[in-house]
């Protein structure tokens, strides 16, 4: 494994252990050229994926990029690390079971945005002002009083 702070070739494995939900093996790694330690994570991948965009270009899937979304739509929400995870996790076992080497965004956004709406409906509603395109304030109002009346009235 490279070294991400000098680019050395090899890194010794000092620990390892699965991580609380089991969908990955959390590695503590050295560097043996500047001694610096990182930490990696290693995840099954049933098989390569490509997301097609709104534009029709292709690019390989990237976990990062929803982990990066999630979090966003997540800020200063209390919602344990663990659960994110799960979340994402489950996301993209979800893409690599369809069966299809091709996934477009929108079923991406699709399958986040029904993780969200069980973890948390301010995070749910970020992330759909988002994905939706929301154009101004009424489309949020809008969304947002149907979350809240799939909650029961809870605001």
């Amino acid at each position: 494994m490279r070294c991400p702070f000098c680019a050395h070739e090899d890194s010794q494995v000092k620990d390892s252990r699965p991580t609380d939900d089991g969908a990955a093996i959390r590695r503590r790694r050295q560097c043996e050229g500047c001694a610096a330690r990182f930490t990696t994570f290693e995840r099954v991948q049933l098989r390569e994926l490509t997301v097609v965009k709104g534009n029709g270009r292709r690019e390989p899937f990237d976990r990062t990029k929803i982990e990066r979304s999630v979090a966003v739509a997540l800020n200063k929400r209390p919602i344990e690390p663990a659960r994110i995870e799960r979340l994402v996790s489950g996301v993209q076992r979800q893409l690599e079971t369809l069966g299809e080497a091709e996934v477009p965004t929108a079923r991406i956004g699709a399958l986040v945005m029904d993780g969200l709406k069980g973890l948390d409906s301010v995070a749910y509603i970020r992330f759909a002002s988002v994905y939706k395109d929301f154009a101004e304030a009424r489309d949020f109002e809008e969304f947002a009083g149907a979350v809240g009346d799939l909650e029961g009235g809870k605001s």
